[in-house]
């Protein structure tokens, strides 16, 4: 049992490894300007609705949390 949450925890830290590097490194530029995403500017105020972006990491994650309760 304690063997299973710590394979899960290191798992955990290299996909938070590789996704900071992508980050960093600018794989995620395309992220908050996906069509369906609603951007204002106005002279004194921004505003900023990233509806599809946040409907494509809702879907990433359910189907990573599906996958882990299917196979642990």
């Amino acid at each position: 049992m304690n063997r299973g949450i710590g394979m899960l925890i290191i798992g955990a830290g290299i996909c938070l490894v590789v996704v900071g590097l992508m980050v960093y490194s600018g794989g995620f530029n395309w992220f908050g300007r996906l069509p369906g995403d609603i951007r204002y500017e106005g002279e004194r105020t921004k505003g900023y609705v990233p509806i599809v972006s946040m409907l494509l990491v809702s879907l990433v994650l359910s189907l990573i949390f599906y996958l882990l309760r299917r196979f642990f």
